[in-house]
C-alpha cells in the first residue's frame, strides 16, 4: 500500500503549553488550519478568546491574530487532521523514572480518527524506544491500518520523533531558526515529517532514526547539566576555601579552550533538571557522570538555604527579600524552579519574615501564601529587609541602585552584583 502524502491543510497540535501553543500559532500564521487540543478547559477557553496563559515575547500577538483569522482553534478533543503533533508533558515519577502516560493518552486519542496518509510527530521528551512503542500500540488499536515497524515495508501512517530545542524567552525565534533533528521510524517517515516543519522552519532538518533523535534531546540537556554542575561544584569549593567564584571564573575563562558557565542556586525548568534522569533510568551503570551532575545540581539549593538561614540567625528580627522565583531570568516559568523551592522552604520555617519578589507573575504561588510569605515589588522588599537574597538575575534586578543595597546583607547566587 503506497503512502499518499497530504498537503497539511489541517494540523492537530495536542498539548498547548510552552511548546505546543507557539508551534500551533506559527503553523496557523502560515495559513495552515490548526486544531489545538488541551485537556485543561481553562487553557482552551483562554486561547479561544485569542489570549495566552503563558508569558513569552510576541506570543500573545501571534495567537490573537491566529485565532481571529480562524486558522487556530482550541478544543478539548482530537478531530481528524492531516498531521498530529504531540507536545504533552513527560514528568518524572517520585522514583525518578520517566512517566510517558500523557504521551500514551495523546496517542490513544488520535487512534480513532487516524486515516491513511496521516503523519504523527512526537515532540515530547521521551525515553529511547518510546516512538517505536507508540507505533506498536497504535497498530494494536487500528488493525485496519499499516504502521511503520522498521521492516522496510510501506505503511499507511508516518510516525516520527522530533525534539524541540528552544530557550524560554526566545521560543518563537528559535522554533523558526534552530535546526531540527527529525527521527523517522523509516526514511519515508522522516521525509514526511520534514515537509511539515518546512512550513515555518528556516533552519535545517537533519534526518535520522527515531531512537537517535530521542537520545539527541536527552544528550543535549545532560550535556548542559554536567557543565552547570561543574560551575556549581566550583562555587562550593570557592566558598570552602574563601575565594570569590565570580572573580575566579572570568580569569579561568581567559584560557582559549575554557568556558566555565555561571553557577546559580540550582537547575530548574522542564528539560535540564529532568531529562538526564531519562538517561540514568535507561543505563544506570553507565551514566555515572550524568547521575553525579544531577545530584550536585539538586543539592545546590540546600547550600543556598543554609546561607540564608545563617543570615537570618544573625539578624534575628529582620526580614529577607528573596528576589526571583522563576527557574531562569526574564520569564514567568516556575517549573521545577530551585528558587521557588528555596523560598518555600524558608517561608515554611520563618513565615512572614520571608518576602518573595517575582516581577513576571501577578500573585504569589499558593505554596508561599500558605506558608505565610509576603509578596511585593523589589524596591519595597529591599527597603523593608536587612537581608537580600538574589535568586534570579532578572534584568530589573540588575538596574537596582547600589545605594539601596548599602548596609544590607547580600547573598547573590547569580553574581549579578559582583562588581
Amino acid at each position: 500500500m503506497s503512502l499518499q502524502v497530504n498537503s497539511f491543510k489541517t494540523v492537530s497540535v495536542i498539548g498547548l503549553g510552552y511548546i505546543g501553543l507557539p508551534t500551533a500559532a506559527l503553523l496557523a500564521s502560515r495559513g495552515v488550519r490548526v486544531l489545538g487540543v488541551d485537556v485543561n478547559k481553562k487553557v482552551v477557553e483562554t486561547i479561544s478568546k485569542g489570549q495566552v496563559h503563558i508569558v513569552e515575547p510576541d506570543l500573545d500577538g501571534l495567537v490573537q491574530k491566529a485565532v481571529s483569522s480562524g486558522n487556530l482553534t482550541a478544543q478539548g478533543k482530537v478531530s481528524p487532521a492531516d498531521a498530529f503533533v504531540i507536545t504533552v508533558p513527560t514528568p518524572l515519577t517520585a522514583s525518578r523514572e520517566p512517566d510517558v502516560t500523557y504521551v500514551q493518552q495523546a496517542a490513544r486519542s488520535i487512534a480513532p480518527v487516524l486515516e491513511r496518509g496521516n503523519l504523527i510527530i512526537i515532540e515530547s521528551t521521551v525515553p529511547v524506544g518510546t516512538t517505536e512503542r507508540i507505533a506498536a500500540m497504535l497498530a494494536r488499536l487500528r488493525k485496519d491500518l499499516v504502521f511503520p515497524d522498521g521492516s522496510g515495508g510501506k505503511a499507511d501512517v508516518s510516525i516520527a520523533y522530533c525534539p524541540e530545542r528552544v530557550l524560554p524567552g526566545r521560543i518563537l525565534t528559535e522554533l523558526v531558526h534552530n535546526d531540527r533533528c527529525i527521527g523517522g521510524l523509516t526514511p519515508a517517515c522522516a521525509r514526511h515529517a520534514c515537509r511539515l516543519y518546512d512550513i515555518f522552519l528556516q533552519g535545517q532538518c537533519h534526518q535520522s532514526n527515531a531512537r537517535s533523535a530521542e537520545l539527541v534531546k536527552l544528550t543535549e540537556n545532560a550535556y548542559r547539566d554536567v557543565n552547570i554542575a561543574f560551575a556549581n561544584e566550583l562555587s562550593l569549593i570557592c566558598d570552602h576555601v574563601d575565594i570569590n567564584v565570580w572573580d575566579l571564573i572570568p580569569l579561568a575563562n581567559l584560557h582559549p579552550r575554557v568556558n566555565i558557565l555561571q553557577p546559580g542556586p540550582g537547575v530548574g525548568g522542564h528539560c535540564i533538571s529532568v531529562d538526564p534522569w531519562f538517561i540514568v533510568d535507561a543505563a544506570p551503570k553507565q551514566a555515572r557522570l550524568i547521575r553525579t551532575a544531577r545530584e550536585i545540581n539538586e543539592a545546590k539549593p540546600n547550600f543556598v538555604l543554609r546561607k540564608a538561614k545563617e543570615a537570618l540567625k544573625r539578624n534575628s528580627a529582620g526580614s529577607i527579600a528573596c528576589l526571583g522565583l522563576s527557574f531562569k531570568p526574564n520569564v514567568d516559568d516556575l517549573r521545577n524552579s530551585p528558587s521557588l523551592h528555596i523560598v518555600r522552604k524558608l517561608a515554611e520555617q520563618h513565615g512572614d519574615r520571608i518576602i518573595a519578589v517575582e516581577p513576571y507573575i501577578s500573585k504569589p504561588p499558593a505554596c508561599l501564601a500558605k506558608a505565610g510569605a509576603r509578596f511585593m515589588d523589589a524596591l519595597s522588599a529591599i527597603d523593608e529587609s536587612g537581608i537580600v537574597l538574589l535568586l534570579v538575575d532578572h534584568r530589573q534586578f540588575g538596574m537596582i541602585d547600589a545605594n539601596q543595597l548599602q548596609k544590607k546583607t547580600i547573598i547573590d547566587t547569580r553574581g549579578l552584583w559582583r562588581h
